[in-house]
């Protein structure tokens, strides 16, 4: 008998690289929490073969086989799984590590989104592949009317200056990140805006400098409150210190919106009342 020929099907990630799929993913490894999260809200959790250690949400992906963690995963553990595409996230992946898996024959896919929108078309795009397109437009308009009405609730508000402390050590938020767009969405000002690359780490002399109206700690065990040098900020000395679920507000999935409605509450909550 003759092999049918699999149907493909092309699709252009985030780098622009035009990659060839199968029009039906049976075998799939993500390699960022995120990812996870779209592929399962899409409807595409059972093809997922491999996670990292990471990715615990949702409870069904605590089940899956670990592939090691989002920096350091094991490439012979994912080449024994024999997926068909692997999902990458640019911020945290590596090139040389593509260039391995694709020479198995394997078709990595990265995903980068710079904002709101693009993580609705990251949304899109893993529906497509997974054969969901249905399901993940239906998350992406649920997603669309919650943010909707957050942004009627603050029509005219003045935009409140904000920092985001991704972790003690003055990690934060710069103009390539999509959290900038978001605390935008939220009615804030990001006051680190104009800084380059995503996360910059910024000096003690220029967080003095910033003075800002609030403060939003990405919660985790060594971040649970704001770097001495905002002792004296209107931030701390109004008591507009707010926290956020680290997993909530660093993974560009459908649970951005949380974030999003969190945020917008911390800083404007007459308008929530």
């Amino acid at each position: 008998t003759v092999e049918k020929p699999i149907p493909m099907h092309e699709v252009t990630d985030d780098l622009g690289k035009k990659i060839s799929l199968p029009k039906d993913v049976e075998r799939a490894v993500s390699l960022a929490p995120n990812l996870t999260e779209i592929i399962f809200a899409v409807g595409g959790g059972k093809k997922l073969v491999g996670v990292t250690t990471f990715c615990n949400y949702p409870e069904e992906a605590k089940n899956i086989q670990k592939v090691g963690d989002t920096l350091k995963p094991n490439i012979e553990n994912i080449i024994a799984l024999k997926p068909d595409v692997v999902f990458v996230s640019t911020a945290s992946q590596l090139e040389a590590f593509t260039a391995t898996l694709e020479k198995q024959g394997i078709k990595v896919f990265v995903t980068n989104p710079n904002s709101l929108e693009e993580i609705d078309a990251s949304i899109h795009k893993l529906g497509e592949i997974f054969g969901e397109k249905e399901r993940s437009s239906m998350v992406v308009d649920r997603m669309y009317h919650r943010g909707k009405d957050v942004e009627l609730k603050l029509e005219g508000e003045k935009k409140v200056k904000t920092f985001v402390q991704i972790d003690k050590s003055l990690y934060t938020i710069g103009k390539d990140s999509y959290i900038t767009d978001l605390i935008e969405k939220a009615g804030g000002i990001s006051v680190t805006k104009d800084v380059a690359t995503a996360y910059p780490k910024i000096s003690k002399e220029k967080a003095l400098a910033l003075n800002p109206s609030v403060i939003i700690l990405s919660e985790s065990p060594d971040n649970n409150e704001p770097n001495a040098v905002f002792a004296n900020s209107d931030a701390v000395k109004n008591g507009k210190v707010f926290k956020i679920n680290a997993d909530i507000l660093s993974r560009p999935s459908p649970r951005i919106i949380d974030a999003l409605e969190q945020i917008a509450k911390s800083l404007h909550p007459k308008k929530f009342e």
